[in-house]
């Protein structure tokens, strides 16, 4: 099976950072602020890599903890070779795991930190990130460069985001989670990433319900994870058309960060879009207390994508108890 369920898996804390334009966004709150892309470094990757050390730090302070309490981190980030997590890990003395699902690496940190401490370890620490114009020079082009973008296209937001996890009760639980597998239709336009995603995050979403052997209306929310206003309406058809679903309970976060007034495109992507919505947004409403997390990513490469190859999507899911 590739859904699990969890016993007395709990997310205690959280620290989130929000970026120049999200901070102007419709989130609620947060933790930390940084107000230019720079956050007084050198280079937007170092600023990045000072973004993740922030809520880490945040986090231990709020929580007590001195390094020697953490059994692992793990977390991963757009940058080739998840270089900005393992920059920032090597200011902690953690036993460390760098995971990559592209954007879906918040869902995958926390469906592996459960994982652990299901098994035995005390106190683990997840951590993910997006910089938009790290993961712009990187996957698009530089914005100094001025290329046109297309309506399909998302705007990549920065953000940085802290999480533990531990059997100590709290009240957020982590229920069970779904581990997705790659899907690909054929698309290769990188400019179309909610296209690319969608059929993941039905894919994930059918062998949930499948799996648990649960209804769509078990969940007072299904919320995934920058999919874009535009990926979110080929969820939404692809699941009536296939599945004769309809989805009554359900909001992407790439849809629900960014003001209209804000022109971000199809709206916000990166792994910080979900979970900021997610903490920061939906939370805050206390409306919810089932809620299924899908997290999707594109798992391209620049290479790849200039050869003109399909760009394959993946989709993991984790369902989170309000108590």
């Amino acid at each position: 099976m590739a859904s699990k369920q969890f016993k007395n898996i709990y997310l205690n804390d959280f620290v989130t950072l929000v970026g120049p334009l999200e901070k102007e966004s419709h989130l609620k709150k947060y933790n930390l602020i940084m107000d230019d892309y720079y956050y007084g470094e050198k280079t937007f990757e170092q600023a990045e890599i000072k973004m993740q050390k922030s809520v880490i730090d945040q986090l231990l302070k709020q929580n007590s903890l001195k390094n020697a309490d953490i059994s692992l981190l793990v977390g991963g980030d757009l940058t080739n070779q998840i270089a900005i997590t393992s920059y920032s890990a090597k200011n902690y003395n953690f036993p460390f795991l760098g995971l990559y699902s592209a954007c879906a690496t918040f869902v995958e940190s926390l469906i592996v930190a459960a994982t652990f401490v299901e098994s035995g370890c005390k106190k683990v620490i997840g951590v993910t990130s997006s910089h938009n114009l790290t993961a712009e020079k990187q996957f698009r082009y530089p914005i100094e460069y001025g290329a046109p973008r297309p309506h399909t296209a998302t705007f990549t937001t920065t953000g940085a985001i802290s999480t533990l996890i531990s059997k100590k009760e709290s009240k957020l639980k982590i229920e069970s989670a779904t581990i997705g597998t790659p899907v690909d239709m054929g698309i290769s336009d990188a400019n179309n990433m909610g296209a690319v995603m969608a059929p993941a995050a039905a894919s994930t979403l059918m062998l949930h319900l499948t799996e648990l052997k649960r209804d769509i209306n078990y969940y007072d929310l299904i919320l995934t994870g920058d999919l874009g206003c535009v990926g979110a309406k080929i969820l939404e058809d692809y699941l009536l058309t296939n599945y004769n679903i309809k989805m009554k309970k359900y909001l992407d976060a790439g849809c629900e960060l960014f003001l209209n007034s804000q022109e971000t495109y199809a709206g916000g992507s990166g792994p910080a879009c979900l979970p900021l919505v997610f903490f920061n947004k939906i939370l805050t409403t206390k409306k919810y207390k089932k809620i299924l997390l899908i997290a999707t990513g594109a798992l391209h490469s620049v290479a790849l994508v200039n050869q003109a190859n399909p760009i394959p999507g993946i989709a993991h899911a984790i369902s989170l108890e309000v108590l």
